[in-house]
């Protein structure tokens, strides 16, 4: 038998549903608006400003395919915010690195994003809140990554 949400359940999981789409609807037009970047370009460039990775690596710590981070990956090499480098280590493999003008954009870039994330997401959170969400999605993303 199919062990349904009940009413409390279903409110809190649509909350989450149309919370989740609509807040990352809206950073990435913001994004887009402001830095002509996606919210996925904006969170590979964020990624490998931590150092360069091998594509494999980039592909398991973004919230993406990696069909799409491979097309995604292409577009930024295009701009020219992103290079492409043979991994020493394996002949097969691809590292990607940020170049200097896309460090630049991330620079530019993240002082806007962060002020939108506060005002959607921090500035609208208790900060017990935020930290039960942080804490709640953590688990959310641990059992995601587990299947």
């Amino acid at each position: 038998m199919t062990p349904w949400l009940d009413a409390a359940q279903q409110r809190d999981w649509r909350a989450l549903v149309e919370g989740a789409g609509l807040l990352l609807a809206r950073v990435d037009k913001h994004l887009r608006d402001t830095h002509g970047l996606t919210l996925a370009e904006y969170e590979i460039l964020v990624h490998l400003s931590e150092g360069h990775l091998h594509m494999s690596e980039l592909a398991t710590q973004v919230s993406h395919s990696r069909a799409r981070v491979t097309q995604t990956v292409d577009r930024l090499v295009r701009a020219g915010l992103v290079s492409r480098a043979p991994c020493p280590q394996d002949r097969r493999g691809v590292h990607a690195a940020l170049t200097d003008p896309g460090r630049a954009r991330l620079e530019a870039a993240a002082r806007d994003h962060v002020l939108e994330v506060r005002r959607l997401v921090v500035d609208v959170l208790a900060p017990d809140e935020l930290a039960a969400v942080g804490s709640a999605l953590a688990k959310v993303r641990a059992a995601t990554q587990d299947t």
